[in-house]
């Protein structure tokens, strides 16, 4: 996806304004908007994905696979993995250790431009 924009999340540690990031724009009229407002979609089903990395072999190879059968990937140790919504890329992130489960922690939001 060549028309990706990446979107750096700012750093929220500390709380305070942040030197790094433009003043907010004054609103026109009522147009705030608080979390209720997106009351209507809280319950709708997406399907989230983790996506490591990828491999490509020959439908032979793949049948020859078994316990301890090590993958390679294409992705190196440390790389940022590609976090899709309904088959659609909108963030990379890492993988995280939590209470013994894997996780995933976001580190950039990828909004594409609509044309």
């Amino acid at each position: 996806m060549s028309d990706d924009v990446k979107v750096t999340l700012p750093n929220l540690e500390g709380g305070g304004a942040h030197a790094d990031m433009p003043p907010a724009a004054e609103p026109e009229g009522p147009t705030t908007r608080v979390a209720a407002d997106l009351e209507a979609v809280f319950d709708v089903p997406v399907q989230v994905s983790a996506v490591l990395g990828r491999a490509r072999m020959d439908v032979g190879n793949l049948l020859k696979l078994g316990p301890g059968t090590v993958l390679e990937l294409d992705r190196k140790v440390g790389e940022a993995i590609d976090i899709y919504v309904n088959n659609r890329l909108v963030a990379r992130g890492e993988v995280v250790l939590v209470e013994e489960k894997l996780g995933v922690t976001i580190t950039e939001i990828i909004r594409a431009e609509r044309s």
